[in-house]
């Protein structure tokens, strides 16, 4: 699904309004009226609702949302958190209606305990205060409103977007109001799938009001959610091993023996035709006793279990005969580690998917990153992506993301609540799948595992990278499903992919 933003939501209402001749009141009535019917599932049989307005055509909705029910015999008060003075041509006509069925459109107190045991008994709030146009911070008055919607621990429906979070980049207010439906109109909203904001939206319903895109083309960077019609290419009859992949990972050290075999059985079972397993010398044993799909083989370490300079050489070897590698899980942190990675980075002809203890030898080496000769897959979550220089607090997720993949001509997958996925070209995917039973030790060394099988497959790199997120978190909702999610674990995500892959 494509997201949008502002400008983009803007320009379509404009053409609609100008060029396509559809009064905007009338665009605003539609909007209020799907509003109004999200708002009446979530009261039920409750008779009150309580609206909080802003001085926009966001306002406007609600207003009319209210118009809406009280036709359905619902009692309304609603509240401007705003200048009234400066109400919109369209909110300004709605308030008239309003006054026309003995509704009042009540000023916002400036003590809110004037009205807060009425909006905890109601039914239902919607938050229409403000729309796709919003800006960090909240203004004082809105920042009580929503301090109060908040507060009142009753169902929430928002017009648009939630007041306090911001369309483009999913930055929030810590005030901004916390929605269980957010009703959306015509495309949805790029700052309602990134995080923080995400986690204000609750459902998002996409409604359509009859907006129409302009003809003339955006060259904006995409920004989608992911959605997968068909997840993997049909095995060939006569396919053989070599068909579906020769896949290296180099992962492993004293102490972090899980997160090679999770790795590795993930690669497996994802459709790996061979999976060849380096690891320190010192953690082989246990290894070849944990892999009988895999193919270990002991590389040169240091005193520490670590992989020294001296693995250098049989990786590049290894690497010559393969189709995808995948450095990096509980690898540690040495001076080997780091010029294993250098060496991969540098000679690889295939790409590399770089995750964990990977990442972190980049950390204070971005100028390896700059230099590879592969095609490259980061997959950090926040704290790795900080150290690498990637900062999502400036500008919001997506676009710390999207940009370090531009600057450094690599896919990012930036884990996390609806993991990102930017590339080189600044296109950007969001996906939905997963749940939080999967913030387990051992979870990512699955997904760099399936990704390495993907890429392995000799998918197109995006495209691979693209279906290997959405597989892992579908697999991790099927676990969350069926074991919930404080029991699952990682090995029950990578059996749980045949379910996602058959």
């Amino acid at each position: 699904m494509r997201l949008c933003t502002a400008a983009q939501a803007r320009a379509m209402d404009e053409y609609t309004i100008n060029n396509l001749g559809v009064p905007s009141i009338e665009l605003m009535e539609r909007a209020s009226e799907h509003l109004a019917r999200a708002a009446l599932e979530l009261m039920g049989d409750s008779g009150s609702a309580a609206v909080f307005c802003g001085h926009g055509n966001n306002g406007g909705d609600g207003i009319g949302a209210a118009l809406c029910l009280l036709d359905a015999g619902k009692s309304v008060r609603v509240f401007l958190v705003g200048d009234r003075g400066r109400l919109s041509q369209d909110t300004s006509q709605m308030a008239r209606r309003l006054n026309e069925r003995g509704g009042v459109l009540e000023d916002f107190p400036e003590d809110a305990g004037d009205i807060s045991d009425y909006v905890s008994g109601c039914g239902v709030i919607i938050d229409a205060i403000y729309g796709f146009g919003f800006h960090l911070p909240l203004k004082e008055q809105a920042r009580r409103a929503c301090s109060l919607i908040n507060a009142s621990h009753v169902p929430v429906t928002a017009a648009d977007i939630p007041s306090g979070v911001e369309t483009d980049t999913g930055l929030a207010d810590s005030d901004a109001v916390r929605a269980d439906v957010t009703v959306t109109f015509s495309q949805a909203k790029i700052g309602q799938f990134i995080t923080p904001g995400a986690l204000c939206c609750g459902q998002v319903l996409v409604r359509d009001i009859g907006v129409t895109a302009p003809p003339e083309e955006d060259d904006s960077p995409a920004v989608s959610t992911v959605e997968i019609t068909q997840l993997l290419p049909r095995r060939p009859r006569d396919g053989h091993k070599g068909t579906f992949g020769k896949c290296l990972i180099i992962a492993g050290s004293r102490g972090y023996t899980g997160a090679p075999s999770l790795a590795s059985h993930a690669a497996v079972r994802s459709g790996a035709g061979l999976v060849f397993l380096g690891v320190p010398e010192a953690i082989y044993a246990i290894e070849a006793v944990k892999n009988d799909e895999a193919m270990p083989f002991p590389l040169p370490c240091g005193n520490d279990g670590r992989l020294a300079s001296g693995a250098v050489e049989q990786v590049l070897q290894r690497l010559e005969k393969c189709d995808a590698c995948l450095i990096g899980p509980g690898l540690g942190i040495a001076s080997g580690v780091t010029d294993v990675v250098r060496a991969v980075l540098e000679n690889s002809k295939i790409p590399v998917i770089i995750d964990a203890d990977g990442i972190t030898a980049l950390a204070e080496n971005i100028d390896i990153l700059d230099k590879a000769a592969c095609p490259v897959v980061l997959t950090p979550h926040e704290g790795e992506f900080a150290r690498l220089g990637g900062d999502v607090h400036a500008n919001g997720r997506l676009e710390a993301a999207r940009d370090f993949a531009f600057r450094h001509s690599c896919v990012l997958v930036l884990k996390g609540y609806h993991t990102i996925v930017a590339m080189p070209d600044m296109s950007v995917y969001i996906n939905t799948t997963g749940n939080p039973g999967m913030a387990k030790g051992g979870s990512g060394d699955v997904l760099s595992g399936i990704i390495l099988s993907l890429v392995g497959q000799r998918l197109p790199l995006g495209e691979a990278v693209i279906k290997a997120v959405y597989i892992h978190g579908k697999a991790g909702d099927i676990c969350a499903e069926r074991y919930g999610e404080c029991s699952m674990t990682p090995s029950d995500i990578i059996d749980a992919i045949k379910d996602v892959t058959r």
